[in-house]
């Protein structure tokens, strides 16, 4: 199980692929794009199946990058 985020744009929710281990990081996420981008008017975090692929390192997503 994992978070991610979700952002508002013109009355419809959307995604992408970054998933978060923790509410927390989702939300944090959700408000570090909407300080980027102007179209959306809202952000929240959205429980997922899928597995967890980002993290929050000082203040922006992150990809976690597999151990070779």
């Amino acid at each position: 199980m994992s978070w991610k985020m979700e952002v508002e744009v013109e009355g419809k929710w959307a995604s992408n692929a970054c998933r978060y281990e923790t509410k927390d990081e989702a939300e944090q996420a959700g408000r570090e794009l909407l300080g980027r981008w102007f179209v959306p008017t809202g952000s929240r975090a959205v429980l997922s199946g899928d597995p967890v692929n980002y993290r929050i390192v000082d203040g922006r997503p992150e990809p976690i990058r597999e151990a070779s």
